[in-house]
């Protein structure tokens, strides 16, 4: 028996009928001690256009606020256009290249094309890169561009920022409306939408990397949640629902187009319906629904870049493929006792789980997929699953990015209060879950239990037990994962702004600890969020009025020397081989061809990049030359911090993931496994500047600063 058929129970006990109950009853009209108030209707309309205004403030205020950071932080007006492109640092000025492409290309149809077969991204190749990567919206964007003749009025650049911050009011007015979906009162949306600007350090970094993928899909994604949240409200009309399923499609089609990471964000969220479901948390009628858009969105987007495979190999479609054909199977889960039921649910998890881990080997197997090894030799290593020298998995490890969740971040959330609300609403919300996933697995239950189960559904509707396992989830991934705590944050402080504004929750407290009246749960649903909004002004406005009259500008000398030089006086059509962040600005500012670039999803451009990556490891200089001429190196750029690697430490830098992958023992104090041995030869990168005669005859240099040095190869030269 589930938790809406043990509140139907109750309620037919009382004398009142189950059809004539609500979770969230109409409120025609406004009472007081009583008595009706006539206008009710009229007040809540009110409120409901209030509560939009204020959610569609708050996010362009958000997105001004945000867009004035990085004016302030780069003073972005007035620098020079090679200095605006080279702060698009790494993989984001890959990206935003493919947009300039687009926008300079002499037509649309030529543009497409350039995509389509891409000499210049990779060196003696040409690759597809709508198939490759995630650059839909760059080529929409630029397309709208051309179209409606934006020239007249936005230099490109300004357009594409625009958009992307215009996009940060789209977030925060879906965070708005999930924690008003989910307390009752647009309230909480308020201390929502503030927790997360005065979170902004840890809930977003658009200001600082703009043409990132995440921040063009978890605005989606939280649009997405949304629709969920409304999704899961009970007594939907038929045709709000079809609307709401059709949003949640869209949302996460144009999430799943946007993003690499896709798949395995959309893996969580399956993960956590397909726990609520088997709990009987949720109705399955639209689990089913949300599991065959997640297939679809994939399917569609895996059609839209040329049959990616690593799309169609994905976990997540084995998973919900599983999960589907399982339910088939075994559709007794619901009958029996506490015991028989745990074990049919242990059955269906483990039918689940073996399905899934069989149909993805046979799909990897038929499209012979490799790409995505990495991640799972990077996950191997990560979780203590045995040492490895993988240049691959360690160059994950040793990224601060892919590591575990610094305690600052939890102290700046104390900071805002934040955290200490959240760690109170999930601990009240995990017992009252605990409580009815006991009562639904057993089946069977007495008045009194019945009655203290009746409280704990009432605070824990469907859509309220969706976004406590999404949080639960999430959070264990960012504290796992540094780089996805964005995604975990923001959520963060909806849920917690959700939950205290919650009248259902008080109401439950209140009765735990036998002060309740409607009176005090109103004064508590509103005085509470409303004091701490006081508290977030008084401490926060100073602050940020101060980091919004603060004035920096771009400085990078050295890389503007470099893209000069390169564009002035090298050919156009060279090829220049380097470290992946450099490259890919070196794409940006001066279109030249590259050997490799940060866009790591595909076995061989890894495999390339490791090669490349060999002018700052340990060899001789005749192999190095060979392996770049094979590549059709022209020019290789050598950078000093990657050469001597000062910001990790031994073990970390790159160099000494080189020498660990080649079996060499590394530089420095501190001890090597009894398998590395010492190298023959000298480190490149190091010898290569004493110009030793067996260096000069394969490599020039043409170009140095403080920074880089820039080597010429040698034509035609055979190495021994």
């Amino acid at each position: 028996m589930s938790a809406t058929d043990i509140m139907t129970t109750v309620r037919q006990r009382k004398g009142i009928k189950a059809s004539e109950v609500a979770d969230e009853p109409p409120e025609k009209h406004w009472k007081l001690d009583g008595k009706v108030l006539p206008g009710g209707k009229v007040w809540k309309k009110l409120s409901l256009v209030a509560g939009g205004c204020v959610g569609l403030s708050l996010g362009i205020l958000t997105s001004v606020y945000v867009a004035t950071l990085h004016e302030n932080d780069l003073w972005f007006s007035n620098i020079k256009e090679v200095e605006r492109e080279i702060s698009f640092r790494t993989e984001c000025g890959l990206y935003y290249s493919y947009y300039k492409q687009m926008v300079q290309a002499p037509s649309i149809q030529t543009g497409l094309h350039s995509l389509i077969y891409d000499n210049k991204t990779e060196s003696m190749r040409t690759i597809n890169i709508l198939e490759r990567m995630n650059v839909y919206q760059e080529v929409f964007l630029s397309i709208l561009y051309r179209t409606f003749h934006i020239k007249k009025f936005l230099e490109p650049i300004y357009f594409y920022i625009y958009t992307l911050f215009g996009l940060q009011a789209v977030y925060v007015v879906a965070l708005y409306v999930t924690s008003w979906l989910l307390s009752g009162t647009w309230l909480s949306g308020v201390l929502a939408a503030f927790w997360y600007v005065t979170n902004r350090v840890d809930t977003t970094r658009v200001e600082f990397t703009i043409p990132l993928r995440e921040n063009w899909a978890l605005p989606v994604f939280a649009v997405q949640v949304a629709a969920i949240s409304f999704l899961f409200r009970p007594h939907l009309r038929p045709a709000h629902e079809r609307l709401t399923l059709l949003a949640v499609f869209i949302s996460t089609f144009l999430f799943s187009l946007a993003w690499q990471f896709n798949q395995f964000m959309l893996l969580i969220q399956a993960l956590v319906l397909f726990t609520l479901d088997s709990l009987d948390f949720l109705p399955r009628g639209k689990v089913t629904w949300i599991y065959i858009i997640q297939v679809a969105s994939l399917l569609l987007v895996c059609f839209l870049q040329f049959f990616n495979t690593m799309i169609a190999g994905s976990l997540l479609v084995s998973f919900n493929m599983s999960a589907l054909l399982a339910r088939r199977l075994q559709n007794n889960l619901k009958t029996g006792g506490l015991l028989g039921r745990l074990g049919k649910l242990f059955l269906h998890v483990l039918l689940v789980l073996c399905l899934t881990f069989l149909v993805n080997n046979f799909v990897k197997k038929i499209l012979n997929l490799e790409s995505d090894e990495h991640i799972f030799k990077f996950l191997k290593a990560k979780f203590g699953f045995g040492a490895t020298r993988d240049f691959d998995a360690n160059l994950y490890l040793c990224e601060e990015a892919f590591g575990l969740l610094p305690f600052d971040t939890f102290t700046r959330l104390l900071d805002t209060l934040v955290f200490h609300v959240y760690v109170f609403v999930l601990f009240v919300m995990s017992v009252a879950a605990a409580a009815v996933a006991f009562q639904n697995l057993r089946g069977s239950a007495n008045n009194k239990s019945m009655e203290k189960l009746q409280k704990c559904s009432t605070l824990l509707k469907p859509s309220a037990a969706y976004n406590l396992v999404h949080t639960i989830l999430f959070g264990c991934l960012a504290v796992s994962t540094m780089r996805m705590k964005y995604i975990w944050t923001s959520h963060l402080c909806v849920f917690a702004a959700s939950g205290l504004c919650n009248s259902d929750m008080w109401g439950l407290i209140l009765k735990c600890v036998r002060l309740y009246t409607p009176q005090r749960v109103s004064v508590m649903r509103y005085l509470t969020p409303v004091l701490i909004l006081l508290y977030l002004c008084y401490k926060f406005w100073p602050r940020m009025m101060a980091e919004l009259s603060e004035l920096r500008e771009f400085y990078d000398p050295d890389t503007v020397e470099l893209m000069n030089w390169i564009k002035s006086d090298t050919p156009r059509k060279a090829v220049i081989a380097g470290s992946m962040q450099l490259l890919a600005g070196v794409k940006l500012c001066t279109g030249r061809v590259l050997t490799n670039h940060p866009h790591y999803e595909d076995k061989s451009l890894r495999e390339r990049t490791k090669q490349v990556y060999q002018i700052y490891a340990k060899r001789s200089p005749e192999e190095v030359y060979r392996i770049l001429r094979s590549f059709g190196t022209d020019f290789v750029i050598l950078e000093d911090s990657m050469c001597y690697g000062r910001r990790h430490g031994r073990g970390c830098r790159l160099r000494d993931l080189l020498d660990i992958a080649n079996g060499h023992t590394m530089d420095g104090p501190g001890e090597d496994e009894p398998s590395l041995k010492p190298s023959q030869y000298p480190r490149f990168c190091e010898e290569i500047k004493r110009n030793p005669p067996s260096y000069t005859a394969f490599f020039t240099k043409v170009f140095q600063n403080k920074t880089f040095h820039v080597y010429k190869l040698a034509k035609h030269k055979k190495a021994t």
